[in-house]
């Protein structure tokens, strides 16, 4: 009989920053890209600093390098000049954490005061129209975003972390939203540049996503190549652990 593995998840600060009530961005791995592309493209041109990141032994054992830098590929970011934070990962979470990661978000938040938790996510259909659309955990929050011209999700089903994580947030009424688009590519950034937009007319933080736009192909490239990485390098390690080392 094999023993059980206990999913272990932690959220590791590096550095406390003064916030007060802020709102969470959560932009996990999906339909599109669209929350990785959006989180990440937000917390680089907000200048947000890496206060965190998010670890687990049922995480790949990868360590992502930017600027010269080895860091976590599961981050954390804060500005304490627009209040605000933003967690990303750069590998699809495996399902087998996806609860119990939901759970460690939801309680982090609740630490931390946090007013709102908005996860950024696509919905995958073979000709996009141009509406944003949301699924929200109370109906304060429902009818807020409608007046920001969201239209609410009345029937459906949604999955990973986002949808884990709005499903736990409505059953704790804790005020949170997963702002969706509809997307028919496998990188879109164009369509998570519309995602912003809206996101600024919620947060009233203001994000110019005009490189976004006009960098489309570059981002595009330059996100499927540091996904291909992740997924290279943990199929080699996983190679690498059912190998034998000696002949």
């Amino acid at each position: 009989m094999y023993a059980q593995v206990i999913t272990l998840i932690e959220i590791r600060e590096l550095e406390k920053i003064k916030l007060d009530k802020p709102v969470i961005i959560e932009g996990f791995p999906g339909i599109g890209m669209v929350g990785t592309i959006s989180a990440s493209f937000l917390a680089e041109k907000l200048g947000m600093k890496l206060i965190g990141y998010l670890a687990s032994n049922k995480f790949p054992p990868i360590a992502a390098i930017h600027d010269y830098v080895p860091v976590s590929p599961a981050r954390i970011y804060a500005s304490e000049k627009h209040n605000l934070i933003v967690l990303y990962s750069e590998f699809v979470i495996p399902a087998d954490v996806v609860f119990a990661l939901s759970e460690k978000i939801i309680s982090w938040a609740q630490e931390k005061k946090a007013s709102a938790i908005y996860s950024l996510a696509g919905i995958a259909t073979p000709e996009p129209n141009d509406k944003i659309y949301s699924i929200a955990s109370t109906k304060k929050v429902s009818d807020f975003l409608k007046t920001k011209g969201i239209e609410p999700v009345k029937e459906g089903a949604t999955q990973g972390v986002s949808g884990v994580l709005i499903a736990e947030c409505a059953a704790k009424k804790f005020p949170a939203a997963n702002i969706m688009i509809q997307t028919n590519v496998a990188l879109d950034p164009r369509g998570s540049a519309r995602l912003l937009d809206k996101l600024s007319e919620i947060t009233r933080v203001k994000v110019d996503t005009a490189s976004l736009l006009k960098e489309g192909k570059e981002v595009e490239e330059k996100m499927k190549q540091a996904m291909e990485k992740m997924q290279s390098l943990h199929k080699d390690y996983k190679n690498m652990e059912i190998s034998p080392m000696y002949g």
